[in-house]
């Protein structure tokens, strides 16, 4: 079988969706499935993998990152989807990639599989952000019309559309009327484990902030985007930093400014700036007392469940894809884009038991986390019409809704 992803956000540099992506490629070359991704670049090259390669066409940059460049002519896309008379073409954003794929004819598409893996969500990530204070999610969905009806007659060119977490995919029927497989991303459940909880890197990290090992330490990673959410949250921390609460916050971007200046303003927000080393970041996660998110707009919600494998609780927008690791058992929700609530579900996780909330949220790695190979047995089994013998765990009190179908 040969997938050909055309990914129009894989970059050198980029974040989740390179992580992805570069793990389709490996998962492959290991079973026998050739992967091809096609990626818009600075220039034209081909980057060669164990079993695979990565395509870049040359396009113009994203002003805002420049990292990421978006699919701009449609002519050379189609030329190597031709060239390559893929089994299954993937297309990974809802916005050019998609549309190029969507409209990609003749004999070689008739005989491929098209996929529509929804990686994105511009409505919630920009348009609710942007007016969350002022106009509710609900309203700048309706007045966001004219997408969901892009969005509905585009997925219906395709085959078949997967989403990565139940939220997104209940979300996309709601708005869209779009039937979806639901295919979890998996954690690496050796890597990110309780095992490396290490007291004294956690008392290193305390008094930092010059606390004792009594004081709760909260850690929160993602990009600085304004997605992401970040002053929201730092916000809220900081309003408790005479009750011995202090944040450290992992990762960068383009609102790095910004970012920096909620963190100053908080007082007990301490930024460590991006960490590649994998093994180091699963130590930091796995020493903190809990981990907080922002965003309502995440797709797949993978960074909570990391964080939940390595055995700390949650403290989490209502709304996102982080929710599908969600459970009172373990987690405290709040009203997104609202740093009052956000506070007030600190304040409820840090006077809970944190013995209850550790034993609990290690209980969650055997119902709410898949692996990655779980996770990609699932997705090549779906494209070979064929049953995967892995079942993704359920949620528990979480079925799932009609119209999010659940590979199985």
């Amino acid at each position: 079988m040969h997938i050909v992803d055309v990914a129009e956000f894989y970059a050198p540099l980029g974040g989740g969706v390179k992580t992805y992506i570069d793990a389709k490629l490996a998962f492959g070359h290991q079973n026998g499935v050739k992967v091809s991704v096609i990626a818009p670049g600075p220039e034209d090259r081909v980057e060669r993998r164990e079993g695979g390669q990565v395509i870049y066409v040359k396009a113009p940059a994203i002003p805002v990152d420049t990292r990421y460049h978006v699919f701009w002519k449609a002519a050379p896309v189609l030329k190597l989807l031709d060239e390559l008379k893929p089994d299954v073409v993937e297309a990974s954003s809802p916005f050019r990639g998609a549309w190029i794929v969507a409209n990609w004819q003749g004999r070689a598409a008739s005989l491929a599989h098209k996929a529509l893996f929804m990686h994105a969500d511009p409505v919630a990530a920009h348009l609710q952000v942007w007016t969350q204070d002022y106009l509710k999610a609900d309203t700048v969905d309706k007045a966001a019309f004219w997408y969901w009806r892009y969005l509905a007659r585009t997925a219906q060119r395709f085959d078949s559309v997967i989403v990565g977490s139940r939220w997104f995919g209940q979300r996309i029927l709601k708005q869209a009327d779009i039937q979806s497989e639901l295919i979890p991303l998996g954690v690496d459940t050796t890597l990110f484990h309780p095992r490396k909880r290490d007291a004294e890197l956690r008392r290193q990290m305390l008094a930092e902030f010059g606390l004792p090992p009594s004081a709760r330490l909260l850690v929160g990673v993602g990009r600085h985007h304004h997605e992401k959410q970040w002053p929201v949250v730092f916000d809220a921390v900081g309003a408790l930093k005479d009750e011995g609460v202090a944040m450290i916050q992992i990762g960068n971007g383009f609102a790095n400014e910004r970012v920096t200046r909620a963190a100053e303003a908080a007082g007990n927000v301490k930024l460590l700036g991006h960490i590649g080393d994998r093994e180091q970041l699963a130590r930091i996660l796995a020493s903190s007392d809990a981990m907080i998110h922002g965003s309502r707009a995440e797709t797949f919600g993978l960074v909570a469940s990391e964080g939940l494998a390595t055995g700390i609780p949650l403290i989490l927008p209502a709304e996102g894809g982080c929710t599908d690791a969600a459970d009172p058992a373990w987690t405290e929700l709040y009203e997104p884009g609202n740093s009052m609530a956000a506070r007030d579900a600190i304040h409820r996780l840090m006077n809970r038991s944190p013995d209850q909330l550790r034993v609990a949220a290690i209980g969650a790695r055997h119902t709410h986390i898949c692996t990655p190979a779980q996770h990609f047995e699932r997705l090549f089994a779906l494209y070979r019409n064929n049953s995967t013998p892995v079942l993704t765990p359920q949620a528990s009190g979480q079925g799932v809704s009609a119209g999010v179908r659940q590979a199985a």
